[in-house]
């Protein structure tokens, strides 16, 4: 039985992809910071078998742990992530250190980690949870956007370079979705949230889970959503820049 590995997997996107995971008869791996949570979600589950990992990804060398205990994976899908919402110079350091690390640093080293015995074996996947965010610059959550942007750049990137190899990297991209994370990052107010349609996790998911099987290299979810990702190419990037942050003002 193949193995999957998820992260964030509690809530939101990574949960559903763990249920479509799940479905397809993969034994599962799944890693949050709230264990009480991952095991409702174990039982759920059954007969899937379900590993919980109680780690929390921002925090330097949890993600080395991971991979101590679970030394080979199929599928990786690195999902877990946050965003800090204000204008930079008021934000707090410490909230944004804690991003930097769970939204790229820890996606890297997992990546490092488990890419050589993919590769080694000839078959593996990788699933990097970016953003529609990864395309523009996003004041008032300017490091956010740019972690993504840095997620979608890794990602195609190594995925070039493993063409022939057996092993293929998919970066998802989607757009506002119907997740904790608006909650979290203060969002709820915002333009974005409130004018552009915001999508399910489970249809998110299922694009992503789509992609990845197929090998895309991005799958960006939703007609509006690739739109949107395609017009910055083709407008001066102060208009993107000013765009970006009327998004992001209160309406």
């Amino acid at each position: 039985m193949p193995t999957a590995l998820i992260t964030g997997a509690s809530g939101g996107i990574g949960l559903e992809l763990a249920r479509i995971f799940a479905e397809q008869g993969y034994a599962l791996v799944l890693v949050a910071r709230n264990r009480e949570r991952l095991e409702e979600i174990a039982v759920e589950l059954k007969p899937t078998p379900v590993q919980v990992l109680a780690k929390d990804l921002a925090l330097v060398g949890a993600a080395e742990g991971i991979h101590r205990e679970v030394p080979k994976v199929d599928v990786l899908v690195n999902n877990a992530g946050y965003g800090v919402y204000g204008p930079f110079v008021k934000t707090p350091l410490d909230d944004e250190l804690g991003m930097l690390q769970l939204n790229m640093t820890a996606l890297v080293v997992l990546t490092k980690l488990y890419l050589p015995a993919m590769v080694a074996s000839k078959n593996g996947k990788i699933l990097n949870v970016a953003s529609t965010a990864a395309f523009q610059p996003g004041p008032l959550m300017a490091l956010y956007y740019a972690t993504k942007a840095f997620v979608l750049s890794f990602s195609e990137a190594i995925g070039n370079e493993l063409e022939g190899t057996g092993v293929t990297v998919t970066a998802l991209c989607p757009g506002p979705t119907a997740t904790g994370f608006q909650a979290r990052t203060k969002l709820e107010k915002s333009r974005l949230i409130k004018r552009m349609k915001v999508m399910d996790a489970r249809t998110v998911a299922e694009a992503g889970y789509r992609g990845l099987m197929a090998g895309k290299p991005v799958v960006i979810p939703g007609l509006m959503n690739k739109l949107l990702a395609q017009s910055v190419r083709f407008s001066p990037r102060w208009m993107v820049t000013k765009i970006a942050r009327m998004m992001q003002e209160e309406a």
